[in-house]
């Protein structure tokens, strides 16, 4: 088992920024890809970003792309998600999730935090 554990969610100013963290406790944190998903009310859960293990690829969702970046600390078990310019589009609970390969598809992520959520004010 993988526990994950969410923070740095909170409410920003349009245009402003947010770093999410990811801890994790359990298994070995760098056996696994990592990614955060999002989800808005009444909408489905959506890929925001992902990275391999050791970082080596990173793919992110089109709208977030110079905008957002993941990256991971390995020693600390922790992903990260520096999220700047924020925008109206931006809000929602995300979540963190670990799994074998990195993937947009949420099937493949076996571990799942609760969330933590970003409101962004205009």
């Amino acid at each position: 088992q993988v526990q994950l554990v969410e923070s740095g969610g909170g409410l920003v100013q349009a245009g402003g920024s947010l770093r999410l963290s990811c801890v994790a406790s359990g298994r070995t944190f760098r056996n696994y890809a990592m990614a955060w998903f999002r989800q808005a009310p009444g909408r489905e859960r959506d890929f925001v970003a992902g990275i391999t293990t050791y970082g080596i690829g990173r793919e992110y969702k089109d709208s977030v792309k110079e905008r957002f970046t993941i990256f991971r600390d390995d020693a600390e078990s922790t992903v990260y998600l520096q999220m700047s310019s924020l925008t109206p589009e931006d809000p929602a609970v995300y979540y963190c999730a670990a799994g074998s390969a990195l993937s947009p598809l949420s099937q493949t992520y076996i571990f799942w935090g609760q969330g933590t959520q970003v409101a962004v004010s205009s």
